[in-house]
């Protein structure tokens, strides 16, 4: 109610204590905080924003628009209400290397459990779309070591992803990732990977936590969680997952809305007043001032 429970250092710690069981972690994109909240309550161990998701949800192509200010602030919108680790995407840490340890800091004031960092350059695009551009080895691990540099808390997660694979192979790709963690990065994101054949070969070569990104529409397959464990990776991640059910029941909805004249069949879809009251902890509320809930929800909302 109001706020978390714990504390942004206490979350940090509970996600580096996770990856170091050795168990894959499923980590669902949120949309808003809300999402956030239900991530929590639908029992997993920890959340994402996902710079593609944050982007969109102000009318903008994930192409570096966003600045790293106004995605702290969502950040903090969200960490506010979950007691989740949360993850963000950093994009390029928005700038040269001394912008990606301002952005670390940005990003710990916010509450966060940790980022990712990547080699592309600007106009960045998403991962999994062809025509990527990306910074010299050199640069990438000079954003790495600024990052590292600018870290307080030991217990920030700093993660490098790496686009390689895309414009010079996997070879280079894992290169890049041996350089990244001899950088300092506490793990790896190899983006846009094609073939189980090609987890595995960069959990062969990198000693650190992995990232599988299942994003959907891409590069690559969607590979189910069992495959994920046997494949030796620790984090499976969802970025974009809710944001394309959400957007694509809204636009169902409207179309109905718009052919029936009425909602009333589109009742069945929704999330009820009750169940939604109940996420929000209204009830709760009232253990601060008792008019906030003072009512009787009607029979089946």
């Amino acid at each position: 109610m109001l706020h978390t429970r714990t504390t942004p250092a206490e979350r940090r710690r509970a996600l580096r204590e996770r990856l170091a069981t050795g168990r894959l972690l499923t980590v669902p994109g949120a949309l808003n905080p809300l999402s956030a909240r239900l991530i929590q309550d639908t029992g997993f161990e920890a959340a994402y924003l996902s710079g593609a998701v944050l982007a969109a949800d102000l009318g903008l192509p994930d192409i570096g628009l966003t600045t790293s200010t106004e995605i702290a602030a969502r950040a903090q919108q969200t960490t506010r209400v979950t007691d989740l680790p949360v993850l963000i995407d950093a994009d390029t840490g928005f700038g040269e290397p001394v912008n990606a340890a301002r952005t670390v800091q940005l990003m710990e004031d916010a509450g966060l459990a940790g980022l990712h960092l990547e080699d592309q350059v600007n106009p960045k695009r998403c991962g999994h779309l062809d025509g990527k551009t990306i910074t010299s080895r050199e640069e990438m691990v000079r954003r790495i070591k600024g990052a590292v540099d600018a870290r307080r808390d030991p217990d920030f997660l700093l993660m490098a992803r790496t686009d390689a694979r895309a414009v010079e192979g996997l070879d280079a790709a894992i290169d890049r990732a041996k350089a990244y963690v001899d950088a300092g990065a506490d793990a790896v994101f190899p983006e846009a990977l094609g073939t189980p054949a090609e987890f595995e070969a960069v959990r062969k070569a990198v000693d650190v936590p992995l990232l599988a990104n299942l994003t959907e529409f891409g590069k690559t397959p969607l590979l189910d969680t069992r495959t994920l464990e046997n494949l030796g990776y620790d984090i499976a991640l969802y970025p974009v997952t809710l944001l394309r059910l959400a957007m694509g029941a809204v636009e169902d909805g409207l179309r109905t809305l718009a052919a029936e004249g009425t909602q009333e069949s589109l009742l069945p879809r929704m999330q009820t007043r009750s169940r939604l009251y109940g996420l929000l902890g209204y009830e709760d509320y009232a253990a601060f001032d008792s008019a906030v809930f003072d009512f009787t929800l009607p029979p089946g909302t």
